[in-house]
Protein backbone atom coordinates (compact mmCIF):
# COMPACT_ATOMS: atom_id res chain seq x y z
CA UNK A 1 0.00 0.00 0.00
CA UNK A 2 1.14 3.43 -1.10
CA UNK A 3 2.60 5.61 2.16
CA UNK A 4 -0.29 8.78 2.36
CA UNK A 5 1.87 11.06 3.83
CA UNK A 6 -0.65 13.99 3.72
CA UNK A 7 -3.20 12.39 5.41
CA UNK A 8 -0.53 11.12 8.35
CA UNK A 9 1.07 14.30 8.18
CA UNK A 10 -2.65 16.02 8.81
CA UNK A 11 -3.20 13.54 11.59
CA UNK A 12 -0.22 14.49 13.64
CA UNK A 13 -0.66 18.13 13.37
CA UNK A 14 -4.58 18.28 14.32
CA UNK A 15 -3.02 16.22 17.16
CA UNK A 16 0.05 18.57 18.38
CA UNK A 17 0.54 20.91 15.98
CA UNK A 18 -2.77 23.28 15.64
CA UNK A 19 -1.50 26.32 14.18
CA UNK A 20 -2.44 29.56 16.02
CA UNK A 21 -2.87 33.08 14.56
CA UNK A 22 0.79 33.83 14.47
CA UNK A 23 2.01 30.71 12.57
CA UNK A 24 -1.02 31.20 10.05
CA UNK A 25 -0.21 34.76 9.28
CA UNK A 26 3.48 33.55 9.01
CA UNK A 27 2.75 32.05 5.88
CA UNK A 28 -0.05 34.30 4.70
CA UNK A 29 3.09 37.09 4.75
CA UNK A 30 5.37 34.75 3.29
CA UNK A 31 3.09 33.93 0.46
CA UNK A 32 2.02 37.55 0.00
CA UNK A 33 5.58 38.33 -0.53
CA UNK A 34 6.62 36.20 -2.58
CA UNK A 35 9.00 33.49 -0.38
CA UNK A 36 8.97 29.94 -1.86
CA UNK A 37 7.64 27.82 0.40
CA UNK A 38 10.61 26.00 1.63
CA UNK A 39 9.88 26.25 5.20
CA UNK A 40 9.48 22.98 7.72
CA UNK A 41 5.62 21.58 8.24
CA UNK A 42 3.98 22.87 11.23
CA UNK A 43 4.18 19.12 12.52
CA UNK A 44 8.13 19.25 12.33
CA UNK A 45 8.11 22.94 13.67
CA UNK A 46 6.74 21.45 16.61
CA UNK A 47 9.69 18.66 16.75
CA UNK A 48 12.22 21.29 16.37
CA UNK A 49 10.14 22.73 19.62
CA UNK A 50 10.41 19.51 21.41
CA UNK A 51 14.13 19.33 20.44
CA UNK A 52 15.25 22.27 21.82
CA UNK A 53 13.04 22.41 24.79
CA UNK A 54 14.57 18.64 25.49
CA UNK A 55 18.19 20.32 25.69
CA UNK A 56 16.95 23.20 27.99
CA UNK A 57 18.59 25.68 24.80
CA UNK A 58 19.20 28.77 25.93
CA UNK A 59 21.07 29.96 22.59
CA UNK A 60 20.32 28.53 19.05
CA UNK A 61 22.06 29.28 16.38
CA UNK A 62 19.45 28.46 12.60
CA UNK A 63 21.18 28.26 9.00
CA UNK A 64 18.72 29.91 7.15
CA UNK A 65 15.89 31.62 8.28
CA UNK A 66 13.43 32.22 5.49
CA UNK A 67 10.10 33.60 6.61
CA UNK A 68 10.56 33.12 10.60
CA UNK A 69 8.65 30.08 10.22
CA UNK A 70 10.52 27.42 11.83
CA UNK A 71 12.74 30.73 13.80
CA UNK A 72 8.99 31.12 15.71
CA UNK A 73 9.15 27.25 16.69
CA UNK A 74 13.27 27.39 17.83
CA UNK A 75 12.41 30.55 19.91
CA UNK A 76 9.20 29.48 21.75
CA UNK A 77 11.12 26.69 23.11
CA UNK A 78 13.81 29.25 24.38
CA UNK A 79 13.48 31.47 28.39
CA UNK A 80 12.65 34.58 28.24
CA UNK A 81 16.46 35.92 28.22
CA UNK A 82 17.24 33.04 25.72
CA UNK A 83 18.57 34.00 22.42
CA UNK A 84 18.19 32.37 18.50
CA UNK A 85 21.09 33.76 16.25
CA UNK A 86 19.59 33.44 12.72
CA UNK A 87 20.97 33.49 9.56
CA UNK A 88 19.42 34.57 6.18
CA UNK A 89 21.50 35.71 2.69
CA UNK A 90 18.79 37.40 1.39
CA UNK A 91 17.64 40.87 2.88
CA UNK A 92 13.95 40.32 1.54
CA UNK A 93 13.29 37.29 3.37
CA UNK A 94 14.93 38.79 6.68
CA UNK A 95 12.98 41.55 6.47
CA UNK A 96 9.77 39.23 6.14
CA UNK A 97 10.79 37.24 8.93
CA UNK A 98 11.74 40.51 11.15
CA UNK A 99 7.91 41.49 10.61
CA UNK A 100 6.87 37.51 11.34
CA UNK A 101 9.13 37.64 14.63
CA UNK A 102 7.38 40.62 15.90
CA UNK A 103 4.14 39.66 15.10
CA UNK A 104 4.81 36.45 16.61
CA UNK A 105 6.32 38.25 20.18
CA UNK A 106 9.46 36.47 20.02
CA UNK A 107 11.69 39.11 18.32
CA UNK A 108 13.09 40.47 21.35
CA UNK A 109 14.70 36.74 21.67
CA UNK A 110 15.74 36.65 18.12
CA UNK A 111 18.98 38.20 16.05
CA UNK A 112 19.06 38.03 12.87
CA UNK A 113 22.13 38.06 10.44
CA UNK A 114 22.13 39.05 6.54
CA UNK A 115 24.82 37.78 4.54
CA UNK A 116 26.68 34.56 3.15
CA UNK A 117 26.18 32.19 6.00
CA UNK A 118 29.97 30.65 6.13
CA UNK A 119 30.45 34.08 6.40
CA UNK A 120 28.91 34.54 9.24
CA UNK A 121 29.76 31.63 11.15
CA UNK A 122 33.11 32.52 10.82
CA UNK A 123 32.46 35.43 12.32
CA UNK A 124 30.75 34.07 15.11
CA UNK A 125 33.80 31.78 15.73
CA UNK A 126 36.15 34.28 15.80
CA UNK A 127 34.06 36.44 18.16
CA UNK A 128 34.14 33.61 20.63
CA UNK A 129 30.54 33.47 22.15
CA UNK A 130 29.39 31.14 24.10
CA UNK A 131 28.30 27.90 23.02
CA UNK A 132 25.18 26.93 21.53
CA UNK A 133 22.84 24.70 22.76
CA UNK A 134 20.89 23.72 19.47
CA UNK A 135 22.04 24.76 15.58
CA UNK A 136 19.76 23.75 13.08
CA UNK A 137 21.11 24.06 9.38
CA UNK A 138 17.85 24.63 6.60
CA UNK A 139 19.71 26.21 4.06
CA UNK A 140 20.84 25.61 0.78
CA UNK A 141 22.23 22.02 0.57
CA UNK A 142 25.19 22.44 -1.42
CA UNK A 143 26.87 24.14 1.25
CA UNK A 144 25.80 21.62 4.28
CA UNK A 145 29.02 20.59 5.13
CA UNK A 146 30.94 23.50 5.17
CA UNK A 147 27.85 24.57 7.67
CA UNK A 148 28.58 21.79 9.79
CA UNK A 149 32.09 22.26 9.80
CA UNK A 150 31.40 25.25 10.79
CA UNK A 151 29.02 25.07 13.16
CA UNK A 152 30.41 22.10 15.32
CA UNK A 153 32.92 24.25 17.18
CA UNK A 154 30.30 26.88 18.40
CA UNK A 155 27.97 23.71 19.43
CA UNK A 156 28.32 23.10 23.47
CA UNK A 157 28.92 19.34 24.58
CA UNK A 158 26.04 17.81 24.62
CA UNK A 159 24.18 19.95 22.20
CA UNK A 160 22.19 18.87 18.87
CA UNK A 161 22.97 19.14 15.43
CA UNK A 162 20.01 19.21 13.00
CA UNK A 163 19.91 19.06 9.41
CA UNK A 164 16.90 19.78 7.78
CA UNK A 165 15.40 17.69 4.34
CA UNK A 166 18.06 15.20 4.15
CA UNK A 167 16.28 12.46 3.47
CA UNK A 168 15.01 13.46 -0.47
CA UNK A 169 14.79 10.62 -2.63
CA UNK A 170 17.61 11.84 -4.09
CA UNK A 171 19.76 10.09 -1.69
CA UNK A 172 18.72 6.92 -3.31
CA UNK A 173 18.64 8.41 -7.08
CA UNK A 174 21.53 10.63 -7.45
CA UNK A 175 25.34 9.22 -6.82
CA UNK A 176 26.22 12.97 -5.57
CA UNK A 177 23.87 15.65 -3.78
CA UNK A 178 24.47 17.86 -1.00
CA UNK A 179 22.59 16.18 1.15
CA UNK A 180 24.36 13.02 1.05
CA UNK A 181 27.64 14.23 1.22
CA UNK A 182 25.76 16.15 4.40
CA UNK A 183 24.35 12.57 5.98
CA UNK A 184 28.08 11.02 5.18
CA UNK A 185 29.97 13.78 7.02
CA UNK A 186 27.75 13.53 10.39
CA UNK A 187 27.93 9.86 10.37
CA UNK A 188 32.21 9.96 10.12
CA UNK A 189 32.42 12.65 12.68
CA UNK A 190 33.56 10.93 15.85
CA UNK A 191 32.29 13.63 17.96
CA UNK A 192 29.09 13.09 16.89
CA UNK A 193 26.10 10.72 17.38
CA UNK A 194 23.63 10.67 14.58
CA UNK A 195 20.42 9.25 13.11
CA UNK A 196 17.81 10.33 10.42
CA UNK A 197 14.29 10.91 11.87
CA UNK A 198 12.04 10.50 9.07
CA UNK A 199 9.74 13.47 8.76
CA UNK A 200 6.16 12.66 7.10
CA UNK A 201 5.01 15.86 4.80
CA UNK A 202 2.58 16.61 2.57
CA UNK A 203 4.85 16.64 -0.12
CA UNK A 204 6.26 13.05 0.45
CA UNK A 205 8.47 11.29 2.89
CA UNK A 206 11.81 13.55 4.23
CA UNK A 207 14.18 13.52 6.85
CA UNK A 208 15.81 15.20 9.81
CA UNK A 209 19.37 14.39 10.46
CA UNK A 210 19.80 14.99 14.53
CA UNK A 211 23.28 14.75 15.58
CA UNK A 212 24.26 15.03 19.21
CA UNK A 213 27.93 16.14 20.47
CA UNK A 214 29.49 13.85 22.83
CA UNK A 215 31.25 14.77 25.61
CA UNK A 216 35.48 13.96 24.89
CA UNK A 217 35.04 11.42 27.77
CA UNK A 218 32.26 9.68 26.05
Amino acid sequence: MELNTHAYDDYIGSLFAPQDAALTETIAEMEREGVRMMNVSATEGKLLQVLALTTGARRILEVGTLGGYSGIHLARALPDDGKLITLEIAPHHAEVARRNFERAGVMQKVEIHVGPAAETLRQLASEGGPPFDLVFIDADKSGYVEYLELALPLLREGGLLLGDNTLPDAVLTEEDSGTKRYNAAAAERSELTTVIVPVLRHRGLDGLTVSVKRTRAA
